[in-house]
């Protein structure tokens, strides 16, 4: 077995010889390329003006949803008022012709008593001038009317006969059950009747059908808004 040989260091690294290490070669580096300022400028400007625009269009886009929202807002509360305000109008309207209507009947029958009183006779004899024509062929007329006019009626149908073509018998009849202004004209197969309170009576149901006309078209319009 051949003997381990123990290191000495005998070696004089002082003298050993340097290694020869190549000088780096140089490396070109481009110089960089330089941009105008004037370009620059234009790029930074161009920049900012697409952020204006930008900006500027969102904007727009964000005001006209908000105005269309204020827009749909006011329209909706716009039509609520209008709604209130046009069933008030209504009910104001019907209340004003309800008072129409109450002044005018009230009138209408005071003119009339005025009118009865100082000529008594007009009516009965608007109605003896009415169905004289039609009465040639009749036997008899007989005009009941208050006592205290039936002289005044038999002079006044005694001058219409006379120009009416009737040839029959006239008779006029006092009766204290008719008021002054009302009276009956009888025939064999007819007559007419004047009686106050049966046109006022009349009257109160044409006026109570209109007042409910209106009334019903009040409630039509609401139900149909």
């Amino acid at each position: 077995m051949t003997a381990l040989a123990r290191f000495t260091f005998d070696l004089d690294l002082a003298q050993r010889p340097r290694p020869t290490m190549a000088a780096p070669e140089p490396v070109i580096v481009p110089e960089p390329v330089g941009v105008p300022e004037e370009v620059v400028a234009q790029l930074v400007e161009q920049a900012r003006e697409e952020a204006y625009a930008e900006g500027l269009r969102a904007g727009e886009r964000n005001a006209a949803a908000t105005a269309a929202q204020t827009v749909a807002a006011a329209a909706g509360t716009l039509a609520a008022h209008t709604g209130r305000m046009s069933v008030a109008l209504d009910e104001a309207v019907t209340r004003h012709r309800r008072e129409a209507v109450s002044l005018a009947k009230s009138v209408g029958q005071k003119l009339a008593t005025h009118l009865i009183a100082s000529r008594p006779t007009t009516e009965l004899e608007a109605l003896i001038a009415e169905c004289l024509p039609s009465l040639s062929g009749v036997p008899h007329l007989v005009i009941r009317c208050h006592p205290d006019l039936a002289d005044a009626l038999r002079d006044l149908a005694t001058e219409q006969i006379a120009s009416s073509g009737f040839s029959g018998r006239l008779v006029v009849m006092g009766d204290p059950d008719i008021r002054l202004g009302d009276g009956r004209l009888e025939w064999v197969d007819g007559g007419l009747i004047r009686d106050a309170d049966e046109l006022s009576a009349e009257i109160d149901r044409q006026i109570t059908q209109y007042l409910a006309a209106l009334g019903g078209a009040n409630k039509t319009k609401e139900s149909g808004e």
